[in-house]
């Protein structure tokens, strides 16, 4: 760890398909004296915005692009294709990459997959954007191939999607500047993680009972318990009660001896 300074936010990068609501919640339960900021930014930009400080840390799609930026990876996205509900495709549960040789696939300037070729027939030209590739596949233009979060994300009604095999995945991780691993950093790092709240990384809530305030409380443990009453009126020292049925009250009262037991006629 860089750096230990206090920052008065900490601001949250995250590229479109990633839902980053858990990890601020837990952030908001933890250090509410330290506002979150989210910041939507797009993956072609994500990396230079955490260079140029627009981000203490992000959530990107990996390859990370330099060997500044650290990176923890986090999962793998499954990857679909997405048709008009009334394609053949939406007849089936899944497809493979040489299912979609006959298609045209629209492959978007913003595309997150790392092609070698995609699969299907090209179009004429590439969609600017991902969103420009939905409304494209809604009029019936071509078919558009990537990850399940960006197809919910551009969900429509006349829309449907199905997982397709044989195709690259795109991968999502946390990623951050490596010379400026804040405290903070460090913080959400151990949240992404799962780290609990008193693990060796993260802020304990609750501070460390002092010493004395223990050993006083171990002394009065280890006192005995007063005795009422005094000697006279109160039980034996070993503490133990009158005895039950013909060592009790009424066989006290006549004193200890016994009369010889009668013979029955």
């Amino acid at each position: 760890m860089t750096g230990s300074e206090a920052s008065p936010s900490f601001r949250l990068a995250y590229v479109p398909g990633v839902t980053p609501t858990k990890w601020v919640r837990i952030w908001n339960e933890r250090l509410p004296d330290v506002p979150l900021t989210l910041v939507a930014v797009s993956p072609a930009e994500a990396f230079d915005v955490l260079r140029d400080g627009g981000a203490d840390a992000g959530f990107v799609r990996l390859p990370v692009d330099g060997a500044d930026l650290s990176a923890i990876p986090l999962y793998s996205e499954t990857t679909v294709v997405v048709v008009p509900k009334d394609h053949v495709v939406a007849a089936v549960d899944e497809v493979s990459s040489e299912d979609l040789a006959d298609e045209i696939v629209l492959h978007p300037l913003d595309d997150t997959l790392d092609w070698e070729q995609p699969p299907g027939r090209p179009a004429y030209e590439r969609p600017a954007t991902t969103a420009d590739a939905i409304e494209l596949v809604a009029a019936g233009v071509g078919l558009l191939v990537v990850p399940q979060s960006l197809a919910r994300l551009h969900h429509r009604k006349d829309l449907t999607y199905r997982p397709v095999s044989g195709t690259p995945e795109s991968r999502i991780a946390l990623s951050w500047p490596e010379d400026r691993t804040t405290d903070l950093v460090e913080d959400f790092i151990g949240i992404v993680r799962g780290r609990t709240v008193n693990s060796s990384r993260g802020r304990p809530q609750t501070p460390a009972e002092p010493k004395n305030k223990r050993a006083e409380a171990g002394d009065a443990r280890r006192k005995p318990a007063a005795r009422s009453g005094g000697g006279k009126s109160g039980g034996t020292s070993t503490g133990r009660g009158p005895r039950s049925g013909s060592g009790g009250a009424k066989g006290g009262a006549k004193g200890s001896k016994r009369g010889k037991p009668r013979r029955r006629s």
